[in-house]
C-alpha cells in the first residue's frame, strides 16, 4: 500500500482533536473563538460588497445573495448543492469537531466523477483516511457497514462508496444540518445579506 500524506492543515486538526480529550474545557473554547474568526473572514470573503462580485477561483463574477442562502433551509440536498453552502456548512462542522462527515461526502461525490483506471487508487485513499477503523477522520458507520465498504473497496466500483455516503448524509441532515440552520453562523449571514439587499 501507499504512504499516505498528511497536509499541515490536516495534523492541526488532529493536534485539536487530541488536545481536546486532554483538556476538554479549554481547548474547546480557544476552537469556538478560531471558528468564529476564520467563518468570519470566510464570510468577508463571500458576502458581496454593494457594487462588485467576488471572484472565485473559475474567474466568473460570484455574488451570495440572501435568497441562496435561504435556499440552503429548504433541505441539506440545496445545501450542498451550493459552493458556497458546502464552505459555511464545512466550517460550521468544524466547530463541532465533525467536519469528517462533509468532507467524506464531497470525497464519495469526486470518487463518482473518476475515471475507472484510477478507482483503485482513490478507493484506498478514501478507505484509510474515512472509513478503516483507526482512520484519522473516521466516519460513523457501523461495524457491518464498515466491514462491506472495506471489501467493495478492494474491488472497486463507482458505487463502492454509496451505503456508507447515504448513511452520512442522513447523518447530517438528522443531527447536524437543523443545528446548523439555528446557528448565529448561518443566522448572521442571512440577517448580513437581507439587511445589505434592503439598503
Amino acid at each position: 500500500m501507499p504512504g499516505f500524506f498528511f497536509s499541515h492543515n490536516n495534523m492541526t486538526e488532529l493536534n485539536g482533536k487530541e488536545d481536546c480529550k486532554l483538556a476538554k474545557g479549554k481547548v474547546h473554547k480557544k476552537k469556538q473563538k478560531a471558528f468564529g474568526a476564520d467563518l468570519k473572514s470566510y464570510l468577508k470573503c463571500m458576502v458581496p460588497h454593494i457594487e462588485s462580485g467576488i471572484k472565485t477561483s473559475s474567474s466568473r463574477n460570484f455574488m451570495l445573495s440572501a435568497e441562496e442562502v435561504i435556499q440552503w433551509s429548504q433541505s441539506l440536498e440545496k445545501l450542498l448543492a451550493s459552493q458556497s453552502g458546502q464552505g459555511v456548512f464545512r466550517e460550521f462542522l468544524k466547530s463541532e469537531f465533525s467536519e469528517e462527515n462533509i468532507e467524506f461526502w464531497l470525497a464519495c461525490e469526486d470518487y463518482k466523477k473518476t475515471k475507472s483506471d484510477r478507482l483503485h487508487d482513490k478507493a484506498e485513499r478514501i478507505y484509510e483516511e474515512f472509513v478503516q477503523s483507526d482512520a484519522i477522520k473516521q466516519i460513523n458507520i457501523d461495524y457491518q457497514m464498515r466491514e462491506a465498504t472495506a471489501k467493495k473497496a478492494q474491488d472497486p466500483t463507482h458505487t463502492s462508496f454509496d451505503e456508507a455516503q447515504k448513511t452520512v448524509y442522513i447523518l447530517m441532515e438528522r443531527d447536524s444540518y437543523p443545528r446548523f440552520l439555528k446557528s448565529k453562523s448561518y443566522l448572521n449571514l442571512l440577517n448580513q445579506l437581507q439587511t445589505n439587499n434592503s439598503k
